[in-house]
């Protein structure tokens, strides 16, 4: 692979990152936690990779204090790792760029390495930007591992892309109104590297990628996510759509989005500028339809999967409180509201989740802007 050097790992000059890409923590002691969450989608083997990174009370010596690198690799396999010291963590504040070690060789404090140096110090652990993801993680208990390296060239932040990239929820984002926060940091890219997982390596050139992340003092009680930005009748193409009970102040509230890139364009179903609906099962289907003055959508996700459970930040730490597949079928229609036809879509890799609680029932979410 490519030795890329420390300033080639984050060149942010040349692609305008989303609000939020920096991290959130401001040094103290309140329960806190912020989470990443990065995508490849491997067509040509019908996979995807996700890898979930988070840091929990970075004021350490605190009862939920360390991070984790949690892993989907082949079939949904799920592999985690803790990284337990928080000294070890390091994340810029004004831009995308974190890293944690678990075991290192490395004198200095944790900070962005070249890929060389990389895998020349650090035994365990990860290190990340927009365009760049790289890391090893073991489990000690039966030797499975994942190491995995790989450049991104970013497509779609979050918006039209001749504008200035969005916040994913609103202007309000900024200010300690709504709790958990969550920004979506690149819709589309592509990505060239490749991942070795338990001995069979996975090279790709210029696979679709994605990544997200949340941050906050509060937890989501429950919540649902559709993403996917492979389809096999489409390109240029990128859909994330969410519902949630969140925190807004001291009450709570059901909200829903649905955000879609296609050619250059940024189609925005957004609880302050359209109607939208939701009827989402326990599990194994998610339906969503949408309107405002210009343009209508419908989303139909479907899985026949079990699914994989995922660990998630609550009060009492990361927990299993999560299902996920990255194989779902996916249905996608958007038009004018005139009725001609925009795009119509299918794909077969596309990440349906639920999470919280409870789901011993469906859930209807109506939203009127």
């Amino acid at each position: 692979m490519l030795n890329l050097q420390r300033n080639q790992l984050n060149p942010h000059t040349y692609f305008r990152e989303t609000p939020h890409s920096g991290y959130h923590w401001q040094g103290h002691k309140r329960r806190f936690f912020e989470g990443w969450y990065f995508r490849v989608t491997l067509p040509k083997i019908q996979e995807n990779f996700a890898f979930m990174y988070s840091i929990d009370d970075p004021f350490g010596n605190q009862k939920h204090s360390g991070g984790a690198v949690q892993i989907l690799g082949i079939d949904e396999a799920y592999l985690w790792r803790t990284f337990p010291n928080v000294a070890q963590f390091w994340s810029a504040r004004n831009y995308l760029a974190l890293t944690h070690w678990r075991k290192s060789s490395f004198s200095d404090k944790p900070t962005l390495l070249n890929t060389n140096e990389f895998n020349h110090y650090i035994q365990e652990g990860y290190q990340a930007t927009l365009y760049f993801n790289q890391g090893l993680i073991t489990n000690p208990s039966n030797h499975q591992y994942c190491r995995w390296q790989y450049t991104v060239k970013p497509i779609y932040g979050w918006g039209d892309s001749h504008k200035f990239p969005k916040s994913t929820a609103g202007l309000f984002s900024f200010f300690p109104i709504f709790e958990p926060g969550w920004q979506i940091l690149m819709a589309y890219g592509l990505a060239t590297g490749e991942i070795d997982w338990n001995g069979t390596i996975y090279p790709f050139e210029n696979a679709t990628a994605y990544s997200e992340k949340n941050w906050g003092h509060s937890f989501p009680e429950k919540w649902f996510w559709l993403n996917c930005n492979y389809f096999s009748n489409a390109k240029d193409l990128a859909i994330t759509a969410a519902g949630g009970k969140r925190k807004v102040l001291k009450w709570n509230e059901e909200v829903a989005m649905i955000g879609i890139h296609y050619q250059g364009k940024f189609y925005d179903f957004s609880p302050w500028n359209s109607l939208i609906e939701a009827e989402i099962q326990p599990w194994g289907e998610w339906k969503m339809e949408a309107y405002n003055d210009q343009f209508m959508v419908k989303l139909i996700g479907i899985t026949h999967l079990a699914g994989t459970q995922v660990r998630i930040p609550t009060e009492n730490g990361l927990v299993f409180a999560c299902r996920d597949t990255l194989k779902g079928h996916l249905t996608l229609e958007l038009r004018q509201r005139n009725r001609s036809i925009i795009v119509q879509a299918k794909s077969h890799l596309c990440g349906l989740e639920i999470g919280g609680s409870p789901w011993d029932k469906s859930w209807k979410i109506y939203h009127s802007s």
